[in-house]
């Protein structure tokens, strides 16, 4: 068995070229021509996402709409104060805010009515995408990945039309990241659809212009 595997790995060896293939980076980058903020629209209501339109001054007051239901709002180290003023989140919506010092738990994270608010990195027109790389205002993984609910800040200029775009805007690519389309669905091979089953259940994005 050793001698197989030298020989097999001799001739890889031996068939590889001397120096690296190039790599053509001439494939389109974006997609010209078309309303970026629309087209995201219209992919996210297609994936069965909750889309809400808000002004910088409403963002408080949009958000305490959506969480006035929530029994615990979590939210990553960095996401902005401001964002939490509305009047639901200030009197009756405990808010927990995760930390290096004192992580949330799997187990706080994963009970019952709690929403996760963060922000986005980018987002993606073309195939209706988020994209959360760990900043501040996103946070660790497990954040928008237990909860049942996950709401996504995304500002109108984070907007881009195609992948190559989406990426090459990003700050920092070696960072974990988290691609999200849509609420989490997956479906048997009867193709009986199940939410809820890697992610959460329901995905609301407030998109914010800017």
């Amino acid at each position: 068995m050793s001698d197989a595997r030298t020989e097999i790995l001799a001739r890889v060896r031996a068939a590889r070229p001397g120096s690296a293939a190039p790599v053509p980076r001439d494939y389109r980058r974006d997609v010209p021509g078309i309303d970026v903020v629309e087209v995201l629209v219209d992919r996210l209501v297609d994936y069965k996402a909750g889309v809400h339109r808000a002004a910088a001054a409403s963002l408080a007051d949009v958000l305490g709409g959506l969480l006035a239901t929530s029994s615990t709002v979590v939210v990553p180290p960095g996401l902005p104060a401001s964002w939490l003023t509305g009047p639901v989140l200030r009197d009756s919506v405990p808010v927990l805010r995760d930390s290096v010092a004192e992580p949330i738990s799997v187990a706080t994270l994963d009970a019952p009515g709690v929403t996760v608010v963060t922000g986005a990195a980018v987002a993606i027109a073309a195939t209706g995408t988020l994209i959360l790389d760990a900043g501040p205002d996103q946070g660790r993984r497990v954040l928008s990945l237990v909860p049942d609910h996950h709401v996504c800040v995304v500002w109108t200029d984070q907007i881009l039309g195609g992948v190559p775009a989406a990426l090459g805007r990003l700050p920092d690519p070696t960072r974990p990241l988290t691609l999200i389309s849509g609420p989490s669905a997956t479906s048997d091979i009867e193709l009986n659809r199940v939410e809820g089953v890697h992610g959460p259940r329901r995905l609301d994005v407030v998109i914010v212009e800017r």
